[in-house]
């Protein structure tokens, strides 16, 4: 597992709603390009969800990634996790950092983080990447809250997962982990998702990634590309401005392990001009 503390240019924390949430730096912006903001899905955080990214992601462009509260190098506070919660803090890391726009990039409870801002903060977000998560809970398949329900740390006793977490966690001890698991099964109860009109009216365009065995249903990211302006002919009608991926052979757990895949399908989404900034 690479240690990206090593390799970041900057590193600290930002005290935000009651957070002293950690963030890194990596990779140089020499032409006042937009940064690309990282978010991390839930129990993952910079280093196990996006470290074998990072340095292609930073090979020309300026990077910044969070680990959300609970995870990470961020401390646990006394709220429960939730996506608008996420969002606001990470609109205080923005603030914090002086930054006024960003590409953003959000795996699964990071995606819709990403989503969130997207919508409810559009002047922060130039261009909108959301990996494997749904705009709305009927885009899941069945089985995902039964698993989780009755996760504990005996569960993962020995993974990769529980090594970080005590290994560099504020409080490393296996009973704030079991408080992290429990916020993660609870996440996100009583939101509704968003309605079609308010995916329509994203203004970034936006990369939708999902893997052909994700816990997200292929039906329901193909709505979400119709939503954001896309499936259409276009030899005649033009390339739309947002795109879908779907990886082969990849699962929700797995989503972004396809290294090379990903940073081509993402880098080349980035590079590529708004047509409608033509």
């Amino acid at each position: 597992m690479q240690n990206l503390t090593a390799t970041a240019s900057e590193t600290g924390y930002a005290a935000v709603n009651g957070l002293q949430m950690y963030y890194e730096v990596h990779g140089r912006d020499d032409d006042g390009g937009i940064p690309l903001l990282l978010l991390h899905g839930g129990l993952f955080d910079i280093e196990q969800q996006f470290g074998a990214l990072i340095p292609g992601l930073a090979s020309g462009r300026r990077v910044i990634a969070t680990d959300f509260q609970g995870h990470g190098r961020t401390n646990d506070i006394d709220r429960a996790l939730g996506t608008a919660a996420l969002a606001s803090d990470v609109v205080g890391l923005l603030g914090h950092l002086g930054l006024d726009e960003v590409d953003v990039f959000g795996f699964s409870i990071g995606g819709a983080v990403a989503l969130h801002l997207a919508i409810r903060h559009p002047e922060f977000v130039r261009k909108l990447i959301v990996s494997s998560v749904s705009f709305r809970p009927d885009g899941d398949r069945g089985g995902n809250a039964e698993a989780m329900a009755d996760m504990s740390v005996d569960m993962i006793a020995g993974t990769p997962m529980e090594e970080r977490y005590l290994a560099v966690s504020p409080h490393p001890d296996r009973e704030h982990l079991q408080g992290l698991l429990d916020k993660l099964v609870r996440y996100g109860e009583g939101e509704t998702g968003w309605s079609d009109d308010e995916i329509r009216g994203i203004p970034a365009p936006t990369l939708i990634t999902v893997g052909d065995c994700d816990m997200i249903k292929l039906e329901h990211a193909v709505k979400f590309l119709q939503l954001r302006g896309g499936d259409v002919n276009g030899d005649f009608e033009g390339v739309p401005a947002s795109q879908l991926a779907v990886f082969p052979g990849t699962t929700h757990f797995f989503g972004l392990a396809r290294t090379a895949l990903v940073h081509e399908i993402v880098t080349g989404f980035l590079d590529t001009a708004d047509p409608a900034s033509e």
